[in-house]
């Protein structure tokens, strides 16, 4: 069979991390916690051998390869997600009015943002951790897409409509996503 009639991507299994391949269905078991996800596209197998994960299709096309590097960092994000988790770190900034940022069950509450009267509320997925430090909030999962949509959901509560954002640059913001600092 010639070398271009497959498509093959592997992903290292580190010592301390449990996999499990049921059907379409991947469980990743480590320190930090549980992972699961069902990973499914016609044609594309996924499977153990040798310590490793085995993203494999037979003739693929482009689309094809595409998904099959997709599902390899979806499996990969898991993985590093039960060993090292991610974390989100926002600032809080604000010149004109003093805002208040605490959490309260699911929700993170802002107060006072821009003199408004009626709080601002974000929604905190489930498995996703939220400490207020001052002015700087952490945002911490195992699960990199709920860490992300949560922050997010920080960062937009706090969104600024009708008026000139050069001026009014209150707001809260996401500074460093998973580990890695964002350049403005």
């Amino acid at each position: 069979m010639p070398i271009d009639a497959w498509v093959r991507e592997e992903v290292e299994i580190p010592e301390g991390v449990e996999v499990t391949i049921e059907g379409n269905l991947i469980k990743v078991r480590g320190p930090k916690g549980e992972l699961e996800r069902e990973l499914r596209y016609p044609g594309v197998r996924i499977f153990t051998e040798d310590g490793k994960i085995i993203v494999f299709k037979e003739f693929p096309r482009r689309r094809d390869i595409a998904i099959a590097r997709t599902f390899k960092a979806h499996i990969a994000n898991m993985i590093r997600g039960v060993t090292e988790g991610f974390t989100y770190r926002l600032k809080v900034l604000y010149s004109h009015f003093p805002m208040t940022v605490k959490v309260q069950g699911d929700e993170v509450i802002i107060e006072n943002f821009l003199g408004e009267k009626n709080p601002r509320k974000a929604k905190i997925l489930p498995g996703v951790t939220v400490k207020v430090m001052g002015q700087e909030i952490v945002v911490e999962s195992i699960d990199k897409e709920k860490a992300g949509q949560t922050a997010a959901n920080i960062e937009q509560a706090t969104k600024i409509n009708k008026w000139d954002r050069r001026v009014f640059q209150d707001g809260i913001y996401i500074v460093e996503k998973a580990g890695k600092p964002i350049k403005f």
